[in-house]
Protein backbone atom coordinates (compact mmCIF):
# COMPACT_ATOMS: atom_id res chain seq x y z
CA UNK A 1 0.00 0.00 0.00
CA UNK A 2 1.05 3.58 -1.32
CA UNK A 3 0.70 6.61 1.55
CA UNK A 4 -1.20 9.28 0.08
CA UNK A 5 -1.34 10.72 3.65
CA UNK A 6 -0.04 14.42 2.32
CA UNK A 7 -3.02 14.13 -0.22
CA UNK A 8 -5.79 13.34 2.39
CA UNK A 9 -8.35 16.20 2.19
CA UNK A 10 -10.31 16.24 5.67
CA UNK A 11 -9.59 13.24 8.42
CA UNK A 12 -11.53 10.41 8.38
CA UNK A 13 -12.02 11.09 12.17
CA UNK A 14 -13.49 14.16 10.98
CA UNK A 15 -17.70 14.67 12.12
CA UNK A 16 -20.77 15.41 10.12
CA UNK A 17 -23.29 17.40 11.76
CA UNK A 18 -26.86 16.96 10.61
CA UNK A 19 -26.97 20.60 8.84
CA UNK A 20 -23.31 19.21 7.06
CA UNK A 21 -25.16 15.74 5.88
CA UNK A 22 -28.11 18.03 4.18
CA UNK A 23 -26.50 19.79 2.53
CA UNK A 24 -23.89 17.07 1.35
CA UNK A 25 -26.93 15.60 -0.04
CA UNK A 26 -27.79 18.91 -2.00
CA UNK A 27 -24.47 18.79 -3.67
CA UNK A 28 -25.98 15.34 -4.38
CA UNK A 29 -28.75 15.52 -6.05
CA UNK A 30 -27.57 18.64 -8.21
CA UNK A 31 -24.28 16.15 -9.56
CA UNK A 32 -26.42 13.12 -10.31
CA UNK A 33 -24.80 9.76 -10.94
CA UNK A 34 -21.50 9.14 -13.47
CA UNK A 35 -19.53 6.09 -13.40
CA UNK A 36 -16.50 8.32 -11.81
CA UNK A 37 -16.17 11.89 -10.27
CA UNK A 38 -14.57 14.27 -12.54
CA UNK A 39 -11.17 15.85 -10.63
CA UNK A 40 -13.24 19.30 -10.45
CA UNK A 41 -15.38 17.68 -8.14
CA UNK A 42 -13.48 14.85 -6.41
CA UNK A 43 -10.40 16.95 -5.36
CA UNK A 44 -6.74 16.26 -4.59
CA UNK A 45 -6.73 13.36 -3.16
CA UNK A 46 -8.98 11.61 -6.09
CA UNK A 47 -5.88 12.55 -8.34
CA UNK A 48 -4.08 10.55 -7.33
CA UNK A 49 -5.82 7.49 -6.93
CA UNK A 50 -8.87 6.81 -9.04
CA UNK A 51 -12.39 5.76 -7.03
CA UNK A 52 -11.32 7.77 -3.91
CA UNK A 53 -13.35 10.33 -3.12
CA UNK A 54 -11.88 13.55 -2.18
CA UNK A 55 -12.27 13.26 2.47
CA UNK A 56 -13.17 9.87 3.90
CA UNK A 57 -16.63 10.98 4.38
CA UNK A 58 -17.28 9.75 1.49
CA UNK A 59 -18.52 7.23 -0.59
CA UNK A 60 -15.62 6.25 -2.89
CA UNK A 61 -15.45 2.75 -5.87
CA UNK A 62 -12.55 0.27 -6.11
CA UNK A 63 -13.74 -0.17 -9.62
CA UNK A 64 -14.14 3.33 -11.09
CA UNK A 65 -13.66 2.56 -14.62
CA UNK A 66 -16.32 -0.16 -14.79
CA UNK A 67 -19.45 1.17 -16.99
CA UNK A 68 -22.84 0.04 -15.05
CA UNK A 69 -24.81 -2.98 -15.37
CA UNK A 70 -27.18 -1.21 -17.05
CA UNK A 71 -29.26 2.27 -18.06
CA UNK A 72 -31.05 3.59 -15.42
CA UNK A 73 -33.96 3.13 -17.98
CA UNK A 74 -38.12 2.71 -15.93
CA UNK A 75 -37.77 -0.82 -18.27
CA UNK A 76 -34.89 -1.53 -16.26
CA UNK A 77 -36.09 -0.12 -12.87
CA UNK A 78 -39.54 -2.41 -13.42
CA UNK A 79 -37.21 -5.80 -14.21
CA UNK A 80 -35.67 -5.18 -11.05
CA UNK A 81 -38.37 -4.88 -9.21
CA UNK A 82 -39.84 -7.91 -10.50
CA UNK A 83 -36.90 -9.79 -9.81
CA UNK A 84 -37.21 -8.91 -5.70
CA UNK A 85 -40.91 -9.06 -5.91
CA UNK A 86 -43.14 -11.19 -3.74
CA UNK A 87 -43.77 -14.51 -4.83
CA UNK A 88 -41.04 -13.65 -7.28
CA UNK A 89 -37.40 -15.72 -7.93
CA UNK A 90 -36.21 -14.90 -4.89
CA UNK A 91 -38.71 -15.09 -2.19
CA UNK A 92 -38.22 -18.54 -0.38
CA UNK A 93 -41.81 -18.87 -0.19
CA UNK A 94 -41.72 -19.64 3.45
CA UNK A 95 -45.14 -21.38 5.27
CA UNK A 96 -44.94 -18.15 7.53
CA UNK A 97 -48.39 -19.38 8.79
CA UNK A 98 -46.87 -22.96 10.29
CA UNK A 99 -45.56 -20.20 13.17
CA UNK A 100 -42.20 -19.13 14.22
CA UNK A 101 -41.02 -22.54 16.23
CA UNK A 102 -41.64 -24.61 13.39
CA UNK A 103 -39.74 -23.01 10.61
CA UNK A 104 -36.81 -23.88 13.13
CA UNK A 105 -37.47 -27.45 13.94
CA UNK A 106 -40.42 -28.95 11.63
CA UNK A 107 -38.43 -30.53 8.94
CA UNK A 108 -41.68 -30.31 6.49
CA UNK A 109 -41.43 -26.08 6.68
CA UNK A 110 -37.93 -25.14 7.86
CA UNK A 111 -36.12 -25.19 4.45
CA UNK A 112 -34.17 -27.90 4.78
CA UNK A 113 -33.37 -30.50 1.95
CA UNK A 114 -35.73 -33.02 1.64
CA UNK A 115 -36.13 -36.53 -0.38
CA UNK A 116 -37.51 -34.30 -3.53
CA UNK A 117 -35.30 -31.01 -3.02
CA UNK A 118 -31.77 -32.29 -2.41
CA UNK A 119 -30.70 -27.76 -1.82
CA UNK A 120 -33.49 -27.08 -0.24
CA UNK A 121 -35.76 -24.11 -0.11
CA UNK A 122 -34.02 -22.30 2.21
CA UNK A 123 -31.65 -24.55 3.61
CA UNK A 124 -29.75 -24.02 6.71
CA UNK A 125 -25.65 -23.07 6.56
CA UNK A 126 -24.06 -25.80 9.09
CA UNK A 127 -20.71 -23.59 9.25
CA UNK A 128 -21.96 -20.65 10.56
CA UNK A 129 -24.77 -19.79 13.59
CA UNK A 130 -27.38 -17.59 13.74
CA UNK A 131 -25.40 -14.88 15.20
CA UNK A 132 -23.35 -14.75 12.31
CA UNK A 133 -25.66 -12.55 10.79
CA UNK A 134 -25.99 -9.99 13.55
CA UNK A 135 -22.57 -9.41 13.81
CA UNK A 136 -22.63 -8.74 10.31
CA UNK A 137 -25.45 -6.23 10.85
CA UNK A 138 -23.79 -4.71 14.20
CA UNK A 139 -20.23 -4.11 11.71
CA UNK A 140 -22.34 -2.79 8.81
CA UNK A 141 -23.44 0.12 11.07
CA UNK A 142 -20.22 0.58 12.44
CA UNK A 143 -18.87 1.55 8.73
CA UNK A 144 -21.98 2.75 6.44
CA UNK A 145 -24.70 4.37 6.50
CA UNK A 146 -25.79 6.43 3.16
CA UNK A 147 -28.76 8.78 4.41
CA UNK A 148 -29.05 10.95 1.01
CA UNK A 149 -29.36 8.63 -1.77
CA UNK A 150 -32.60 7.96 -3.75
CA UNK A 151 -33.53 4.65 -4.44
CA UNK A 152 -32.83 4.20 -8.71
CA UNK A 153 -32.02 7.61 -9.40
CA UNK A 154 -28.33 7.55 -10.18
CA UNK A 155 -26.47 9.40 -8.12
CA UNK A 156 -21.88 9.80 -7.65
CA UNK A 157 -20.88 7.85 -4.25
CA UNK A 158 -17.71 10.81 -4.81
CA UNK A 159 -19.42 13.06 -3.58
CA UNK A 160 -22.36 11.24 -1.28
CA UNK A 161 -21.86 11.28 2.44
CA UNK A 162 -21.21 8.35 4.43
CA UNK A 163 -22.30 9.26 7.87
CA UNK A 164 -20.73 6.36 9.71
CA UNK A 165 -16.60 6.92 10.09
CA UNK A 166 -15.06 4.40 7.61
CA UNK A 167 -13.14 2.69 10.58
CA UNK A 168 -13.95 -0.62 12.76
CA UNK A 169 -13.84 1.99 15.46
CA UNK A 170 -17.60 1.53 16.95
CA UNK A 171 -18.37 5.04 16.47
CA UNK A 172 -22.29 2.93 16.47
CA UNK A 173 -21.55 3.18 20.34
CA UNK A 174 -19.44 5.07 21.37
CA UNK A 175 -20.74 7.80 19.29
CA UNK A 176 -17.65 10.18 19.32
CA UNK A 177 -17.26 10.04 22.77
CA UNK A 178 -18.72 11.57 26.17
CA UNK A 179 -18.40 15.34 24.72
CA UNK A 180 -19.42 14.82 21.34
CA UNK A 181 -22.94 12.83 22.77
CA UNK A 182 -23.17 13.36 26.54
CA UNK A 183 -26.56 11.55 26.21
CA UNK A 184 -25.18 8.10 25.84
CA UNK A 185 -22.76 8.07 28.81
CA UNK A 186 -23.49 8.38 32.58
CA UNK A 187 -23.99 11.60 34.02
CA UNK A 188 -21.56 12.53 36.89
CA UNK A 189 -22.56 14.93 39.76
CA UNK A 190 -20.30 17.84 38.26
CA UNK A 191 -22.30 17.84 35.06
CA UNK A 192 -19.63 15.82 32.88
CA UNK A 193 -21.17 12.33 31.70
CA UNK A 194 -18.99 9.08 31.50
CA UNK A 195 -16.45 7.14 31.37
CA UNK A 196 -19.26 4.87 30.92
CA UNK A 197 -22.14 4.24 29.18
CA UNK A 198 -25.79 3.97 29.68
CA UNK A 199 -27.54 0.76 29.54
CA UNK A 200 -30.99 0.25 29.60
CA UNK A 201 -33.25 -2.82 31.15
CA UNK A 202 -36.52 -4.24 30.08
CA UNK A 203 -37.52 -5.32 33.49
CA UNK A 204 -35.67 -8.27 33.26
CA UNK A 205 -32.08 -8.41 31.61
CA UNK A 206 -30.50 -5.64 29.78
CA UNK A 207 -31.51 -3.59 26.54
CA UNK A 208 -30.36 -0.30 24.63
CA UNK A 209 -31.20 2.55 26.75
CA UNK A 210 -34.55 4.39 25.48
CA UNK A 211 -35.93 7.17 26.97
CA UNK A 212 -40.30 7.10 26.28
CA UNK A 213 -41.78 10.10 24.09
CA UNK A 214 -44.89 10.47 25.86
CA UNK A 215 -47.48 8.23 23.55
CA UNK A 216 -46.46 4.65 24.60
CA UNK A 217 -43.00 4.76 22.32
CA UNK A 218 -39.97 4.96 23.24
CA UNK A 219 -36.68 6.18 21.52
CA UNK A 220 -33.43 4.28 21.75
CA UNK A 221 -30.31 6.29 22.93
CA UNK A 222 -27.38 5.02 19.83
CA UNK A 223 -25.08 5.93 17.80
CA UNK A 224 -26.76 4.17 15.02
CA UNK A 225 -30.25 4.40 15.16
CA UNK A 226 -29.95 1.14 13.32
CA UNK A 227 -29.20 -0.93 15.88
CA UNK A 228 -32.70 -0.92 17.57
CA UNK A 229 -34.43 -2.12 14.26
CA UNK A 230 -34.44 -6.04 16.00
CA UNK A 231 -34.13 -7.66 19.54
CA UNK A 232 -31.09 -9.35 18.31
CA UNK A 233 -28.75 -6.51 17.38
CA UNK A 234 -30.30 -4.22 19.76
CA UNK A 235 -28.97 -7.13 22.26
CA UNK A 236 -25.37 -7.48 20.14
CA UNK A 237 -25.01 -3.31 20.78
CA UNK A 238 -26.14 -3.80 24.42
CA UNK A 239 -23.78 -6.90 25.01
CA UNK A 240 -20.86 -3.99 23.64
CA UNK A 241 -21.87 -1.64 25.90
CA UNK A 242 -21.41 -4.08 29.08
CA UNK A 243 -18.30 -5.36 27.49
CA UNK A 244 -16.98 -1.61 27.70
CA UNK A 245 -18.20 -0.77 31.13
CA UNK A 246 -16.90 -3.31 32.29
CA UNK A 247 -13.13 -3.24 30.93
CA UNK A 248 -13.50 -0.13 32.60
CA UNK A 249 -14.14 -0.98 35.60
CA UNK A 250 -11.32 -3.75 35.43
CA UNK A 251 -8.75 -1.16 34.29
CA UNK A 252 -6.84 -1.31 37.44
CA UNK A 253 -6.55 -5.58 36.96
CA UNK A 254 -4.87 -6.30 34.30
CA UNK A 255 -1.28 -5.37 32.64
CA UNK A 256 -1.98 -2.30 30.20
CA UNK A 257 1.42 -2.03 28.87
CA UNK A 258 0.25 -3.13 25.45
CA UNK A 259 -2.13 -0.73 24.56
CA UNK A 260 -1.04 2.62 23.44
CA UNK A 261 -3.62 4.93 25.11
CA UNK A 262 -2.40 3.69 28.14
CA UNK A 263 1.14 4.37 27.62
CA UNK A 264 1.60 7.40 30.89
CA UNK A 265 -1.88 7.84 30.70
CA UNK A 266 -3.10 8.96 34.51
CA UNK A 267 -5.70 6.28 35.28
CA UNK A 268 -7.95 9.20 37.47
CA UNK A 269 -8.76 11.11 34.14
CA UNK A 270 -11.60 10.11 33.44
CA UNK A 271 -11.74 10.98 29.40
CA UNK A 272 -8.01 8.46 29.74
CA UNK A 273 -10.05 6.07 30.87
CA UNK A 274 -12.28 6.28 28.17
CA UNK A 275 -9.62 6.30 25.57
CA UNK A 276 -7.94 2.75 27.73
CA UNK A 277 -11.39 0.97 27.88
CA UNK A 278 -12.48 1.71 24.54
CA UNK A 279 -9.36 0.68 22.55
CA UNK A 280 -9.40 -2.96 24.74
CA UNK A 281 -13.41 -2.95 23.52
CA UNK A 282 -11.84 -1.99 19.66
CA UNK A 283 -9.01 -4.36 19.96
CA UNK A 284 -11.60 -7.58 20.72
CA UNK A 285 -14.03 -6.59 18.05
CA UNK A 286 -11.70 -6.46 15.49
CA UNK A 287 -9.29 -8.90 16.38
CA UNK A 288 -13.08 -11.21 16.31
CA UNK A 289 -14.02 -9.94 12.82
CA UNK A 290 -10.56 -10.78 11.17
CA UNK A 291 -10.25 -14.40 12.81
CA UNK A 292 -13.92 -15.38 13.66
CA UNK A 293 -16.44 -13.33 11.06
CA UNK A 294 -14.21 -13.05 7.94
CA UNK A 295 -13.31 -17.00 7.79
CA UNK A 296 -17.06 -17.98 8.26
CA UNK A 297 -18.23 -15.72 5.79
CA UNK A 298 -15.59 -15.64 3.03
CA UNK A 299 -13.60 -18.49 3.51
CA UNK A 300 -9.83 -18.75 5.98
CA UNK A 301 -8.02 -19.00 2.13
CA UNK A 302 -9.15 -15.82 0.85
CA UNK A 303 -8.43 -14.45 4.39
CA UNK A 304 -5.20 -16.11 4.99
CA UNK A 305 -4.04 -14.67 1.79
CA UNK A 306 -5.24 -11.42 2.05
CA UNK A 307 -3.44 -11.23 5.51
CA UNK A 308 -0.03 -12.81 3.98
CA UNK A 309 0.04 -11.17 0.71
CA UNK A 310 -2.06 -7.83 1.13
CA UNK A 311 -4.77 -5.88 -0.64
CA UNK A 312 -4.89 -6.17 -4.32
CA UNK A 313 -8.02 -4.08 -5.36
CA UNK A 314 -9.30 -2.17 -2.00
CA UNK A 315 -6.30 -0.01 -1.25
CA UNK A 316 -7.39 2.95 0.64
CA UNK A 317 -5.21 5.98 1.23
CA UNK A 318 -3.49 5.51 4.45
CA UNK A 319 -4.76 7.06 7.78
CA UNK A 320 -8.05 8.23 5.76
CA UNK A 321 -9.98 4.97 4.64
CA UNK A 322 -13.47 5.55 2.72
CA UNK A 323 -15.98 3.12 1.89
CA UNK A 324 -16.52 1.31 -1.30
CA UNK A 325 -19.90 1.19 -2.58
CA UNK A 326 -19.45 -2.02 -4.31
CA UNK A 327 -19.04 -3.40 -0.45
CA UNK A 328 -21.63 -0.81 0.83
CA UNK A 329 -24.51 -1.65 -1.55
CA UNK A 330 -23.96 -4.93 -2.71
CA UNK A 331 -21.08 -7.19 -1.39
CA UNK A 332 -22.03 -7.09 2.37
CA UNK A 333 -25.80 -7.17 1.91
CA UNK A 334 -25.36 -10.81 1.17
CA UNK A 335 -26.32 -10.78 4.90
CA UNK A 336 -29.82 -10.19 3.80
CA UNK A 337 -30.01 -14.03 2.32
CA UNK A 338 -28.65 -15.18 5.90
CA UNK A 339 -31.92 -14.25 7.99
CA UNK A 340 -33.85 -16.89 9.45
CA UNK A 341 -37.83 -16.21 8.76
CA UNK A 342 -37.89 -16.87 12.34
CA UNK A 343 -35.66 -17.31 15.75
CA UNK A 344 -35.61 -18.17 19.08
CA UNK A 345 -34.62 -14.74 20.95
CA UNK A 346 -34.69 -16.23 24.29
CA UNK A 347 -35.43 -19.52 26.43
CA UNK A 348 -37.53 -18.26 29.24
CA UNK A 349 -39.87 -15.05 27.97
CA UNK A 350 -38.73 -12.99 31.01
CA UNK A 351 -39.93 -15.57 33.36
CA UNK A 352 -36.21 -15.91 35.23
CA UNK A 353 -33.63 -18.00 34.35
CA UNK A 354 -33.21 -21.56 34.21
CA UNK A 355 -31.34 -24.62 34.08
CA UNK A 356 -33.69 -25.93 31.33
CA UNK A 357 -33.57 -24.73 27.48
CA UNK A 358 -37.25 -25.30 27.30
CA UNK A 359 -38.52 -23.52 30.00
CA UNK A 360 -40.67 -21.14 28.44
CA UNK A 361 -38.77 -19.90 25.10
CA UNK A 362 -39.87 -16.90 23.02
CA UNK A 363 -40.13 -17.56 19.14
CA UNK A 364 -40.84 -14.91 16.71
CA UNK A 365 -40.95 -14.02 13.45
CA UNK A 366 -38.28 -11.63 12.66
CA UNK A 367 -41.12 -9.21 11.27
CA UNK A 368 -45.26 -10.37 11.54
CA UNK A 369 -46.68 -8.90 8.81
CA UNK A 370 -50.00 -10.12 10.69
CA UNK A 371 -49.42 -7.49 13.57
CA UNK A 372 -51.66 -4.90 14.76
CA UNK A 373 -49.93 -1.77 13.27
CA UNK A 374 -47.39 -3.18 11.66
CA UNK A 375 -45.82 -0.43 10.47
CA UNK A 376 -46.13 2.06 13.29
CA UNK A 377 -43.41 3.09 15.75
CA UNK A 378 -43.66 -0.02 18.52
CA UNK A 379 -46.24 1.21 21.52
CA UNK A 380 -46.89 -2.78 22.80
CA UNK A 381 -44.61 -5.68 23.54
CA UNK A 382 -45.67 -7.37 19.82
CA UNK A 383 -45.02 -11.11 19.01
CA UNK A 384 -42.73 -10.44 16.72
CA UNK A 385 -38.91 -9.52 16.81
CA UNK A 386 -38.94 -5.92 15.72
CA UNK A 387 -36.95 -3.91 17.91
CA UNK A 388 -38.50 -0.10 19.48
CA UNK A 389 -39.73 -1.42 22.69
CA UNK A 390 -38.73 -2.26 25.93
CA UNK A 391 -40.63 -5.21 27.51
CA UNK A 392 -39.81 -8.15 29.98
CA UNK A 393 -39.32 -11.21 27.55
CA UNK A 394 -37.23 -8.44 24.64
CA UNK A 395 -34.02 -9.96 25.51
CA UNK A 396 -31.29 -12.21 24.08
CA UNK A 397 -31.03 -15.76 25.27
CA UNK A 398 -27.14 -16.12 23.31
CA UNK A 399 -27.09 -19.74 23.38
CA UNK A 400 -29.01 -19.97 20.22
CA UNK A 401 -26.64 -17.35 18.45
CA UNK A 402 -23.14 -18.79 19.17
CA UNK A 403 -22.03 -22.20 20.05
CA UNK A 404 -21.28 -22.88 23.95
CA UNK A 405 -21.10 -26.57 23.25
CA UNK A 406 -24.82 -27.46 24.69
CA UNK A 407 -26.29 -28.62 21.46
CA UNK A 408 -28.71 -25.52 21.62
CA UNK A 409 -27.00 -23.39 18.66
CA UNK A 410 -28.87 -22.63 15.64
CA UNK A 411 -27.57 -21.99 12.07
CA UNK A 412 -28.17 -19.30 9.76
CA UNK A 413 -29.72 -19.76 6.21
CA UNK A 414 -27.05 -20.32 3.45
CA UNK A 415 -26.07 -17.16 1.25
CA UNK A 416 -27.68 -17.86 -2.30
CA UNK A 417 -30.14 -15.94 -4.25
CA UNK A 418 -33.40 -16.97 -1.88
CA UNK A 419 -34.77 -14.51 0.67
CA UNK A 420 -36.66 -15.67 3.76
CA UNK A 421 -40.49 -14.35 2.90
CA UNK A 422 -40.66 -11.46 6.33
CA UNK A 423 -38.27 -9.65 4.19
CA UNK A 424 -40.58 -8.82 1.18
CA UNK A 425 -42.34 -6.66 3.87
CA UNK A 426 -41.00 -4.58 6.15
CA UNK A 427 -41.97 -2.28 8.80
CA UNK A 428 -41.28 1.11 8.30
CA UNK A 429 -39.67 1.45 11.66
CA UNK A 430 -36.98 -0.96 10.36
CA UNK A 431 -36.15 1.10 7.13
CA UNK A 432 -33.58 3.44 8.03
CA UNK A 433 -33.50 6.44 7.16
CA UNK A 434 -37.20 7.42 7.06
CA UNK A 435 -36.50 9.67 4.24
CA UNK A 436 -37.44 6.74 1.38
CA UNK A 437 -39.65 4.05 2.63
CA UNK A 438 -41.05 2.56 -0.84
CA UNK A 439 -41.06 -0.17 -1.86
CA UNK A 440 -41.05 -1.76 1.48
CA UNK A 441 -39.57 -5.07 0.01
CA UNK A 442 -35.86 -5.38 0.95
CA UNK A 443 -34.65 -7.31 -2.01
CA UNK A 444 -36.36 -4.70 -3.92
CA UNK A 445 -34.54 -1.82 -2.29
CA UNK A 446 -31.22 -3.79 -2.79
CA UNK A 447 -31.71 -3.80 -6.30
CA UNK A 448 -32.46 -0.46 -7.07
CA UNK A 449 -29.48 0.38 -5.23
CA UNK A 450 -27.25 -1.10 -7.92
CA UNK A 451 -28.78 1.74 -10.33
CA UNK A 452 -28.28 4.60 -7.64
CA UNK A 453 -24.89 3.61 -7.66
CA UNK A 454 -24.04 3.32 -10.99
CA UNK A 455 -22.23 -0.55 -10.30
CA UNK A 456 -20.97 -2.64 -12.38
CA UNK A 457 -22.26 -6.08 -13.70
CA UNK A 458 -20.78 -8.72 -11.37
CA UNK A 459 -19.15 -10.35 -14.23
CA UNK A 460 -17.09 -7.28 -15.44
CA UNK A 461 -15.38 -7.34 -11.83
CA UNK A 462 -15.36 -10.98 -11.83
CA UNK A 463 -12.85 -10.23 -14.99
CA UNK A 464 -11.24 -7.57 -13.85
CA UNK A 465 -10.25 -9.59 -10.47
CA UNK A 466 -9.29 -12.01 -13.02
CA UNK A 467 -11.63 -14.54 -11.67
CA UNK A 468 -14.26 -17.02 -14.04
CA UNK A 469 -17.54 -15.23 -14.55
CA UNK A 470 -20.75 -17.11 -13.74
CA UNK A 471 -22.30 -18.22 -17.00
CA UNK A 472 -26.15 -17.44 -18.28
CA UNK A 473 -26.95 -20.76 -16.89
CA UNK A 474 -25.94 -19.91 -13.64
CA UNK A 475 -28.29 -16.83 -13.79
CA UNK A 476 -31.06 -18.40 -15.10
CA UNK A 477 -33.43 -17.29 -12.63
CA UNK A 478 -33.02 -13.96 -13.31
CA UNK A 479 -32.70 -14.10 -16.92
CA UNK A 480 -35.72 -15.57 -17.05
CA UNK A 481 -37.58 -12.19 -15.76
CA UNK A 482 -35.37 -10.32 -17.58
CA UNK A 483 -32.88 -12.00 -19.82
CA UNK A 484 -29.91 -8.74 -20.25
CA UNK A 485 -29.40 -9.66 -16.08
CA UNK A 486 -27.83 -12.77 -17.45
CA UNK A 487 -24.59 -11.39 -19.04
CA UNK A 488 -24.63 -8.14 -16.96
CA UNK A 489 -26.33 -9.14 -13.44
CA UNK A 490 -26.36 -6.31 -10.87
CA UNK A 491 -23.94 -6.86 -8.31
CA UNK A 492 -25.67 -8.04 -5.18
CA UNK A 493 -27.54 -10.66 -7.19
CA UNK A 494 -24.39 -12.00 -8.44
CA UNK A 495 -22.25 -11.99 -5.41
CA UNK A 496 -26.08 -14.53 -4.27
CA UNK A 497 -25.72 -16.73 -7.10
CA UNK A 498 -21.84 -16.44 -6.99
CA UNK A 499 -21.81 -17.90 -3.32
CA UNK A 500 -24.44 -20.57 -4.21
CA UNK A 501 -22.29 -21.61 -7.48
CA UNK A 502 -18.46 -21.71 -6.14
CA UNK A 503 -19.06 -22.57 -2.61
CA UNK A 504 -22.68 -24.30 -2.07
CA UNK A 505 -24.31 -21.29 0.01
CA UNK A 506 -21.53 -22.22 2.65
CA UNK A 507 -19.52 -18.94 2.37
CA UNK A 508 -19.33 -16.05 0.01
CA UNK A 509 -17.52 -16.69 -3.84
CA UNK A 510 -14.15 -14.97 -5.38
CA UNK A 511 -15.49 -11.82 -6.03
CA UNK A 512 -18.18 -11.32 -3.32
CA UNK A 513 -15.20 -12.98 -0.55
CA UNK A 514 -12.57 -10.43 -2.35
CA UNK A 515 -14.23 -7.11 -1.91
CA UNK A 516 -15.42 -8.25 1.92
CA UNK A 517 -12.45 -9.42 2.94
CA UNK A 518 -10.61 -6.71 1.76
CA UNK A 519 -12.52 -3.91 2.27
CA UNK A 520 -12.86 -4.93 6.13
CA UNK A 521 -8.66 -5.65 6.09
CA UNK A 522 -8.46 -2.58 4.31
CA UNK A 523 -9.62 -0.23 6.76
CA UNK A 524 -8.16 -2.35 9.60
CA UNK A 525 -5.06 -1.93 7.69
CA UNK A 526 -5.90 1.72 7.00
CA UNK A 527 -6.35 2.56 10.68
CA UNK A 528 -2.97 3.52 12.99
CA UNK A 529 -4.86 2.10 16.00
CA UNK A 530 -5.95 -0.91 14.56
CA UNK A 531 -4.65 -3.87 16.04
CA UNK A 532 -3.13 -5.20 12.62
CA UNK A 533 -1.14 -1.87 13.08
CA UNK A 534 -0.69 -1.13 16.41
CA UNK A 535 -0.05 -5.00 17.66
CA UNK A 536 -0.53 -7.60 15.05
CA UNK A 537 0.01 -10.11 17.72
CA UNK A 538 -2.11 -9.28 19.61
CA UNK A 539 -4.77 -11.96 21.66
CA UNK A 540 -7.95 -11.47 23.02
CA UNK A 541 -7.73 -12.08 26.69
CA UNK A 542 -11.16 -11.19 28.56
CA UNK A 543 -13.74 -13.79 28.64
CA UNK A 544 -10.78 -16.49 28.21
CA UNK A 545 -12.06 -18.68 31.16
CA UNK A 546 -15.26 -19.42 29.31
CA UNK A 547 -15.92 -23.03 30.00
CA UNK A 548 -18.04 -24.71 26.95
CA UNK A 549 -19.85 -27.82 26.86
CA UNK A 550 -19.19 -31.23 25.61
CA UNK A 551 -21.05 -30.93 22.20
CA UNK A 552 -19.71 -27.92 20.78
CA UNK A 553 -20.50 -28.31 16.74
CA UNK A 554 -17.92 -29.28 14.91
CA UNK A 555 -19.06 -27.64 11.44
CA UNK A 556 -18.50 -23.88 12.66
CA UNK A 557 -15.99 -21.99 11.07
CA UNK A 558 -13.50 -19.64 12.23
CA UNK A 559 -10.93 -19.61 14.82
CA UNK A 560 -12.76 -21.52 18.08
CA UNK A 561 -10.02 -20.60 20.44
CA UNK A 562 -11.80 -17.14 21.18
CA UNK A 563 -15.70 -16.52 19.73
CA UNK A 564 -18.04 -14.33 20.51
CA UNK A 565 -19.40 -16.52 23.24
CA UNK A 566 -15.65 -15.13 24.97
CA UNK A 567 -16.78 -11.66 24.48
CA UNK A 568 -20.27 -11.99 26.07
CA UNK A 569 -19.31 -14.14 28.49
CA UNK A 570 -17.22 -11.05 30.13
CA UNK A 571 -19.87 -8.61 28.79
CA UNK A 572 -21.72 -10.81 31.72
CA UNK A 573 -24.94 -11.34 29.59
CA UNK A 574 -24.19 -15.23 29.19
CA UNK A 575 -23.24 -17.61 31.84
CA UNK A 576 -23.04 -21.72 30.61
CA UNK A 577 -25.67 -23.64 32.10
CA UNK A 578 -28.40 -20.94 32.73
CA UNK A 579 -30.09 -20.46 30.10
CA UNK A 580 -32.61 -17.00 30.13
Amino acid sequence: MTDDDGQRGVSRRGLLTGAGAAGAGLVVGSIGGLPGASAATAGPRHLARPGAPADSHLFGRIFPSLRPFAEATDQVRAALMEVGAPGGVMDARDDLAAGAKNLIVDPTVNGNPTATDPYGSNPDNPTMTAGSTFVGQFTDHDITFDQTSQLGVPQNPLVSPNTRTPALDLDSVFGGGPAMRPDLYVPNPDGTAGPALKIGTGGVHEDVPRVPNGDGTWTALLGDPRNDENVMVAGLHAGHILFYNRVLADLGRFSLRSFPAARGADLSNSYLRYLIAREITLWHYQWLLVNEHLPQIAGQAIVSDVLARGNRFYRPPARDAFLPIEFGAAAYRFGHSMVRPSYRANFTSGTGDSANPAADPFFGLVFDATLPGFSEPPSYDRDDLLGGYPAPRRYVGWQTFFDLGDGQVKNNKKIDTTISSVMFTIPVPAIAPHTQTSPTVLPQRNLLRQLTWGLPAGQAIARAMGADPLTPADLADIGGVHQPFAVSTPLWYYILAEAKAAADGLNLGPVGGRIVTETLIGLLRADPASYLNASPRFRPFLGTDLTLGPTPNPNITGNRSYTRAHFLHYAGVLTPGTYR
